[in-house]
């Protein structure tokens, strides 16, 4: 199975006002950004040679990335793997005893594939695999 970081995901309060930090301190230029209405969250992605950076900011008080901002404050929120084969990856978490945050892979940003291990069951940190639907 072929496996690489996809991106570092991180929580902000405001993807605009962290924008001033990437833009004009290293001049990287983020995606268009995106709504996820289902998860309550607007993203864009900065690319760093190989590398993504996922800005997330919420858009309304319940989602996931509001809750963490009130507990943590901005910054890492989690690591993406990206899979191949990601019906393989989730069963095998579960045959594993992992804990994952959904009952199937669901679609994510960009329309890919997602499901997430729960911190507890990856070291504390929340992980998140990936297949891109359009490779």
């Amino acid at each position: 199975m072929k496996i690489e970081i996809d991106h570092i995901g991180i929580a902000l309060h405001s993807i605009n006002s962290a924008l001033n930090f990437y833009q004009q301190l290293l001049g990287i230029d983020k995606s268009d950004e995106e709504i996820l209405e289902e998860r309550g969250i607007k993203v864009a992605f900065l690319y760093v040679n190989d590398v993504r950076i996922e800005l997330m900011e919420p858009i309304r008080e319940d989602s996931e990335i509001s809750n963490f901002l009130q507990k943590r404050g901005e910054g890492f929120h989690h690591i993406a793997y990206k899979v191949d084969d990601i019906e393989k990856v989730f069963e095998k978490s579960q045959e594993l005893g992992y804990r994952t945050l959904s009952d199937k892979p669901t679609i994510g940003a960009e329309g890919n594939l997602v499901f997430f291990l729960h911190p507890k069951s990856a070291n504390g940190i929340l992980t998140e695999f990936v297949q891109h639907i359009n490779e």
